[in-house]
């Protein structure tokens, strides 16, 4: 009688949840390095919000009536206790309520704060748009003028330069007070209803929840009929047109050029006065690598004491692909030295010269597994390391290593243990300087 094998089928990831590979995961971990580096150099520190929050929080400050409420978010209820639970869609939510909670803004002074992380939306899963996305967010509350939004803008610009990126324009608007907002939704229902007819299941849809979004819809049969549609310009009064020119100002002494997009509004409904995008035509369809603006009612809307702010997140896939297609990126983490090693002995020595070079600063790849000293050599070449440490059994024995160029001229050298440190460092930075470097 034989035994029937039982086939155990693999596991995959969630589709649009993607794993990031270690070669992929350098280049991400070289992209923050240089962010976090951007980040500080304008006074913005790190706040760190849990991926889980309460339902009602993006209810009330997105919107019921929003794509990201209605179809988009991953809620579920909390199996202990019942409480609606949702998986982060964005974050500015997050941080404004963690800012309240713990009273950050009482005392006066505001808060230059920045976050990065996964972020949830239950999406088709196409090319730069995924389930489980992740965002660069930074936020400013308690700044009231037109100076902290240009900051914003600026920061960008600043952050392209730093990473070589190129066809990126930024687009800006307004979208005024609560109140003139309201005076120009009615103006624009009421022509969108007179041509009712001609919208697409999308825009009827949203006719009488979100109007503004019809204005931002990408259908080449609509694009006449938003031309025409009534500008929210036409309906700003002397305080928000005073500050949109005065973003606008700022932006033009730095030498930031932008285009005036009077179609453009955001996907939200806490923002007011200034909202930009800055977009690309090198991603297709997915071409805003950043978006952001002003916010100065939602601090207020969840509860805490009224307060100004603003702020802008960044999609760091859409990003990164953008980095690789302006030659950025490439780049993989290598190690100084690469120790080989055989017997029982020279591996107990290699153990304590990898963690004496660490101990001096070099990055060392230790070999473990075995292996003739003819593979283990194929592998230190392989690890891209610029020397590598020999150990066999009479360097173990007398107490010393042998130092051996990977990439340039010069032969093995024998260098006892104490001094191994400096003469990893002669060969290393002598390289330097003959390839015209430090």
């Amino acid at each position: 009688m034989t035994e029937k094998k039982t086939t155990i089928q693999a596991l995959q990831a969630v589709r649009g949840m993607n794993d990031i590979l270690p070669d992929e995961a350098e280049v991400w971990e070289h992209f923050e390095d240089i962010v976090r580096d951007w980040l500080k150099s304008y006074g913005y520190r790190p706040i760190r919000m849990p991926i889980v929050e309460p339902t009602p929080l993006f209810k009330r400050a997105i919107g019921e009536v929003t794509d990201i409420v209605e179809k988009e978010m991953y809620s579920f209820e909390d199996a202990l206790n019942g409480e609606q639970l949702t998986l982060r869609p964005e974050g500015t939510a997050s941080c404004v309520r963690a800012v309240i909670q713990h009273k950050l803004l009482h005392g006066g002074g505001g808060h230059r704060l920045y976050y990065h992380g996964p972020m949830f939306r239950h999406e088709r899963p196409q090319k730069g748009r995924y389930r489980q996305f992740h965002q660069i967010g930074v936020e400013a509350l308690g700044f009231e003028g037109p100076d902290i939004d240009a900051e914003h803008i600026l920061m960008c610009a600043r952050l392209w330069d730093d990473l070589g990126l190129e066809d990126v324009s930024l687009e800006l608007n307004s979208l005024g007070s609560s109140e003139e907002r309201a005076r120009h939704r009615a103006e624009l229902v009421a022509y969108l209803q007179a041509h009712e007819a001609r919208l697409d299941e999308d825009g009827k849809r949203r006719l009488h929840t979100n109007p503004l979004r019809i204005l931002d819809t990408k259908n080449p049969e609509l694009q006449d009929l938003v031309e025409a549609a009534p500008r929210l310009v036409d309906f700003l009064g002397e305080e928000s047109l005073k500050h949109f020119e005065g973003v606008q100002a700022l932006l033009k002494d730095a030498g930031v050029h932008f285009r005036i997009n009077h179609r453009l509004v955001r996907g939200l409904d806490y923002y007011n006065r200034t909202v930009f995008e800055w977009v690309t035509t090198r991603l297709g369809a997915q071409g805003t690598v950043c978006a952001g603006g002003r916010y100065d009612g939602l601090v207020e809307q969840l509860g805490g004491r009224p307060a100004p702010a603003a702020g802008f997140a960044m999609g760091v896939e859409r990003l990164l692909a953008l980095w690789r297609e302006s030659g950025g990126g490439g780049e993989t983490a290598q190690p100084d030295v690469y120790v080989v090693h055989q017997g029982e002995q020279a591996l107990r020595l290699a153990f304590r010269a990898a963690e004496a070079l660490r101990g001096h600063g070099f990055a060392v790849l230790a070999h473990c597994g075995g292996g003739s000293f003819k593979s283990q050599m194929k592998k230190a070449d392989a690890s891209g390391a610029q020397l590598a440490v020999v150990i066999g059994e009479d360097e173990a024995a007398a107490g010393e290593v042998g130092l051996k160029p990977l990439r340039g001229p010069g032969g093995q050298q024998r260098v006892a243990l104490e001094g191994l440190a400096d003469a990893v460092a002669e060969c290393l930075f002598t390289e330097e300087e003959d390839d015209g470097g430090v």
